[in-house]
């Protein structure tokens, strides 16, 4: 027997090729996954946000105030969709994370530039996203100045004049001093969890397939819903001791401030942890092996942590991601989260997420059962 016979060599190859052709699951991973990579991060990603919806206070709208607005949108960073006399109406907006910036503009300003008094005007940021507000506020005093500058018909050689008269007040507010963690650890809670537990429930099923177990699981005289909670429901155990770990973690480790009221932050994550399940659950009724299970789940993973808002700025990313991004459990997850932790959000303020989370666990749950139905032929 020679050491080494390139016909028995070519039959192992035809072997192999053979059983990848047949495992198509698998098969398209290895092209699937570069491709996303490809268009996620060639595409989709952007770490210098542009186009931020922006909130106007400006009472008299004199033409001071609209050729600074102007200069603003000019910059790409700012694009000013709502217009409010009320203040208190921009603050909702800022805190339900409708807009990024809110820009309120004095009702005396054109006097005080007519006067050549110091006018001032104040932009709120919502900094629970460093990234996001940096960019944006960095050329923020230059472009006003100038605006002013120009519309006041004075000459170049009076800018550096005119920019020390100006005075742009800025509040980074929710996370003023802009610390990454605050920003990072409450998404990465939501991370962790969508990575264990859709992996854990993924295989439920498909572990008892491959222990040739499911036979003595389908002759039970119990319904496809009980076989569901009772796969699913252990598994929020493991979710619980995870949440009350990172959770501890967060505020001892990280000092992550806690601001709105734990019993809703709770109740978004037991929501969230259970539209997970019920998602891996209905990978295993997909799927033959634990393999092609694992294999989907991370499938599924990789565009929903860079299309989330996790590692990117959600706003930055280009309308068609943005669209794509809203379809997955761990971006409201997200907008949740970091609006009950840092801005202190009540129900009203979360209510959009909320209910994009449980419309995620009625369709699992319907899908899960749907295909557990199918696989009983």
């Amino acid at each position: 027997m020679s050491f080494l016979s390139f016909r028995r060599l070519g039959a192992l190859l035809v072997k192999e090729i053979t059983q990848m052709r047949r495992d198509r699951l698998t098969f398209a991973m290895m092209l699937g996954v570069p491709l996303i990579q490809l268009v996620l991060f060639g595409f989709a990603i952007n770490n210098d946000p542009k186009g931020l919806p922006a909130a106007l206070v400006a009472p008299t709208q004199d033409r001071y105030s609209r050729a600074i607005v102007t200069a603003l949108e000019l910059t790409g960073y700012y694009r000013f969709e709502y217009v409010s006399s009320s203040a208190a109406e921009a603050e909702a907006l800022l805190e339900r994370g409708v807009v990024a910036f809110v820009v309120t503009i004095p009702s005396d300003f054109d006097r005080r530039v007519e006067r050549g008094d110091e006018p001032k005007i104040l932009i709120e940021a919502d900094a629970t996203d460093p990234a996001v507000a940096s960019g944006a506020i960095s050329t923020l005093g230059q472009v006003a100045a100038q605006a002013l500058l120009h519309e006041s018909g004075q000459d170049a050689a009076a800018d550096d004049a005119a920019r020390s008269r100006l005075e742009v007040v800025i509040h980074r507010r929710y996370n003023p001093e802009g610390v990454t963690q605050f920003n990072t650890v409450p998404g990465l809670l939501g991370v962790i969890l969508q990575l264990t537990m859709v992996i854990m429930t993924s295989m439920a099923l498909t572990r008892e397939i491959e222990r040739g177990t499911m036979e003595n699981l389908l002759a039970m005289p119990a319904t496809g819903l009980e076989i569901m909670l009772g796969k699913v429901l252990p598994y929020l155990g493991v979710g619980a001791v995870q949440v009350v770990v990172i959770l501890i973690a967060a505020k001892l480790l990280f000092h992550v401030p806690f601001q709105g009221p734990l019993g809703l932050l709770l109740i978004g994550v037991l929501v969230f942890v259970l539209a997970l399940l019920l998602l891996g659950y209905t990978f295993s009724t997909l799927v033959k092996t634990q393999m092609q299970a694992m294999q989907l789940s991370f499938f599924f993973f990789l565009p929903s942590l860079m299309l989330s808002g996790f590692m990117f700025p959600f706003r930055g990313m280009p309308v068609w991601a943005q669209v794509i991004g809203e379809f997955f459990p761990l971006t409201h997850f997200i907008r949740m989260i970091r609006a009950v932790m840092l801005k202190g959000a009540g129900i009203q303020n979360v209510t959009a997420p909320m209910a994009a989370l449980l419309v995620f666990v009625l369709v699992y749950a319907l899908l899960a059962l749907l295909r557990f139905r199918r696989t009983l032929d």
